[in-house]
């Protein structure tokens, strides 16, 4: 597609597109290594097979997003909401999830591989054939433990 032709042909460029709003986008393959997402609405959207990879995505609004097989390597997600989105097979190797909402998220067979969920809100999620190890899990908090909603 033009957006990864553009990447391929501009790759020291590290595209700022943090508070966008990219709800129910059809951003399936896309390569977004290295893009600030901060605070965008992502909401909704086909992430699937992404290179999320070192992407920072802190404060991004994932709910209902479709992120199944993404590549979220050394990516930021700290104070995401990704209540119900699905990340069926993806890659959070040494991804920071500090306080992350996976409320009911789909999170089956996705790798945890020294990621850091320190505070992350796991109530519900579907956590099945996971691979966590060397995951910080520290004060993983219940639904009483969150902050209001936003």
């Amino acid at each position: 597609n033009a957006w990864n032709t553009w990447r391929q042909q501009n790759p020291s460029e590290e595209p700022d597109l943090h508070e966008e709003d990219l709800s129910n986008s059809n951003l399936s393959g896309a390569n977004l290594s290295r893009v600030n997402l901060s605070g965008a609405t992502i909401s909704g959207a086909n992430l699937s097979k992404a290179n999320l990879s070192w992407s920072i995505m802190i404060g991004a609004d994932l709910r209902k997003a479709d992120v199944s097989e993404a590549n979220l390597t050394s990516a930021d997600l700290s104070g995401a909401d990704a209540t119900e989105a699905n990340f069926t097979r993806a890659n959070f190797t040494d991804a920071v999830l500090i306080d992350t909402n996976f409320n009911n998220a789909d999170l089956s067979e996705a790798n945890f591989a020294g990621a850091d969920l320190t505070g992350a809100y796991l109530k519900e999620a579907n956590l099945r054939g996971a691979f966590i190890t060397q995951t910080q899990l520290d004060k993983a908090r219940a639904p009483e433990e969150l902050p209001p909603p936003r």
